[in-house]
């Protein structure tokens, strides 16, 4: 097969050269300088062409290519976005890019119509994402009744070569913000923010920061997910917090990110080489329901010598060993490669892949044990749960008006008293527990809530309290057992009050909070109803 190549010198381009070589095909690598594009045509053994992208395409279609793949990027920065794909539509040849821009990926199905009238194949992602990506979730789904939360990352080595498309590419939406789905709702965060460490295998682990992809607009509608998200992190921590420090204050100031910028990243990019190593990965984990129990499942990509780089070009790759598959029209490239035709793409590298599974237990569920079964099923709902879930409804709130009361309410940020306002919570499962942030109107307050030998505890700020969580006359009750601060024990006369339970009522989940200072009387109480999703009324 004869497929041409844009970008086919570039750091992703390049690699994808060689695969296709490797495998038998007649490749055209194209590029704008010709020194490049030579070199490596002689090198790998196929033939050269000076090309650019946004000029005149003719020779181009005058070499017959039978598909045509771009890995130029950066593709947010494409002035007419579509230009080579419509071209190669009316040419009646097959076109793949490496596109990470979510816009980008989503707005090639506007071409649908045109390429399944030219009989041709036009796919947006054929990368890393959405392609791959997408592969590991329909594996990872396979026989889940319920797909909860979908959440990747792609988390290479500092020695893995970055060129200027790939550095401006990570740096252009950094501090922009972006929309996250959390619960089947958009929420609106910031690029490379909320960190999270990911283990990639025995001794490795990463973190990455939140990034848009195509996967957090696509994946909701393919595959049925509540809560999408995706992240990508550098191997050295002072580059992952720079990018943290820049994201902040780029969205702080809103600031555009200019040339020199990106030329001093670069630079200090270049300055790091030495360090880390050349392993990197990717980590792809589906939460859901199967055979009636939570379940994870998580699939993980390690590349070792340096070999991470040609990841992103196996899906193409893939495709392209079998493009008699692959159905004429336009779209994103989601569910067009299996993991398996994938993994077999990627046989020859050095790269591992491996799944591994393990049951969740929700927090509730877990402390509880058997005694969860005793609580109503509207209860049992706001609990059951393996990942973001936000309620919402409506409460009211009286306040202690004493002194101490006074203090408390304001220091733990406790709402005003009010005869009824909208309340909504937001349960985020982590690691041993579940964080909490409640609105009471513009009012917000976080908790942090953690299984303990004991039981449970909940976290406010520098204050650590034991929760005797227990089910009575068919709710279950909050008592607090003991208190810390700042993990030193305090004593039992100091000890908040708390008259809490969670009930339900008319067939509707009801709450009643109440807290009182060891003196001082009332501190606060709430009270009110909740329910899955959307705003209260």
């Amino acid at each position: 097969m004869r497929i041409a190549v844009i970008g086919g010198a570039g750091v992703f381009g390049a690699r994808l050269v060689r695969l296709l070589v490797w495998d038998g095909h007649e490749v055209l690598i194209c590029g704008r300088r010709a020194a490049p594009v030579a070199a490596l045509a002689t090198e790998v053994g196929g033939r050269a062409l000076v090309l650019d992208r946004a000029g005149d395409l003719a020779p181009l279609w005058a070499a017959v290519p039978q598909a045509v793949v771009d890995a130029a990027g950066p593709f947010h920065a494409y002035g007419d976005a579509y230009r080579l794909a419509r071209a190669a539509v009316a040419a009646r040849v097959h076109y793949l890019d490496f596109c990470d821009d979510a816009a980008f990926c989503a707005g090639i199905s506007a071409l649908d119509s045109a390429a399944r009238a030219a009989g041709v194949f036009v796919l947006s992602g054929v990368s890393s994402v959405p392609a791959l990506s997408s592969a590991a979730v329909g594996a990872l789904a396979h026989g889940m009744s319920e797909i909860d939360t979908i959440d990747c990352a792609i988390l290479p080595g500092n020695r893995a070569h970055r060129g200027r498309a790939v550095v401006e590419s990570i740096l252009a939406p950094a501090g922009l913000p972006l929309d996250v789905v959390i619960d089947g709702q958009r929420t609106r965060a910031r690029s490379w923010s909320c960190p999270r460490r990911y283990v990639l295998g025995p001794g490795i682990e990463r973190v990455g920061y939140r990034i848009e992809v195509p996967d957090q607009r696509l994946f909701p509608a393919a595959f049925g997910a509540r809560t999408v998200e995706f992240r990508a992190g550098l191997e050295l921590a002072v580059m992952n917090r720079g990018l943290g420090a820049l994201s902040w204050l780029r969205g702080l100031l809103g600031f555009g990110m200019a040339r020199w910028i990106v030329g001093l990243v670069r630079l200090g990019a270049a300055g790091l080489a030495p360090f880390g190593t050349d392993v990197g990965g990717m980590v792809v984990s589906v939460t859901g329901r199967a055979e009636g129990v939570w379940v994870r499942r998580r699939w993980r990509l390690v590349a070792r010598r340096g070999q991470g780089p040609f990841v992103p070009a196996v899906a193409a790759r893939a495709i392209l060993r079998a493009p008699g598959g692959v159905a004429p029209g336009a779209r994103a490239a989601v569910g067009v490669v299996t993991l398996a035709d994938a993994e077999a793409a990627m046989a020859d590298l050095a790269v591992t892949c491996a799944q591994d599974a393990s049951e969740v237990r929700p927090l509730f569920l877990a402390v509880l044990g058997a005694a969860f079964a005793d609580l109503p099923t509207e209860v049992q709902a706001a609990h059951d749960h393996a990942g973001p879930r936000r309620f919402a409804g409506r409460a009211s709130v009286e306040r202690g008006q004493r002194v101490m009361a006074r203090l408390i309410g304001w220091a733990f940020r406790f709402p005003a008293a009010t005869g009824d306002v909208a309340v909504e919570v937001l349960k985020v499962p982590v690691p041993g527990g579940e964080d909490w942030e409640r609105r009471f109107g513009a009012r917000r307050f976080r908790s942090a809530l953690r299984r303990s030998p004991t039981g449970a505890t909940e976290r406010f700020g520098p204050f650590t309290f034991d929760l005797g969580l227990k089910v009575k006359d068919g709710a279950l009750h909050f008592p607090v057992t003991g208190a810390r601060c700042l993990g030193l024990p305090l004593p039992r006369w100091s000890w908040p009050r708390s008259v809490t339970r969670e009930y339900a009522d008319g067939g509707q989940f009801r709450f009643d909070v109440a807290l009182h200072a060891p003196v001082g009387g009332l501190i606060v109480r709430y009270r009110g109803w909740l329910a899955a999703g959307g705003v209260g009324r």
